[in-house]
C-alpha cells in the first residue's frame, strides 16, 4: 500500500476515534472564562445594542442638496475654465 494512502487511512481512523471520545477537554479560553464567571458572572446583554452616538442635530436635506450641487457647479466652472486655457 502507498505511504500517502496509509497516512490517510491512520488520519480517518485518528479523527473517528478523537470523535468518538467520551468526554472532550473544553478550550483554554472555555476554561478562562468559565473560572472567571464563577465569582463574577456576566450580565445581561441585549441582543442588538443602542447605537452610542446619535446626533442631535441634522442638517436639512435641501442644505446637503446644495452643497453638493455647488460642489458639481464649482467643477464644471473649474474644467471650462482649463479647457478655455489651454493652448490649440
Amino acid at each position: 500500500m502507498p505511504e500517502h494512502e496509509q497516512d490517510g487511512q491512520e488520519r480517518e481512523f485518528d479523527l473517528r476515534w478523537a470523535d468518538g471520545a467520551e468526554h472532550k477537554e473544553p478550550s483554554a479560553r472555555a476554561r478562562m472564562l468559565a473560572a472567571r464567571w464563577k465569582h463574577n458572572p456576566p450580565g445581561p446583554v441585549p441582543f442588538r445594542a443602542a447605537p452610542e452616538h446619535v446626533s442631535s442635530h441634522r442638517r436639512s436635506s435641501w442644505i446637503s442638496t446644495a452643497v453638493v450641487l455647488g460642489c458639481v457647479a464649482a467643477v464644471i466652472v473649474l474644467l471650462g475654465y482649463v479647457n478655455f486655457r489651454a493652448p490649440y
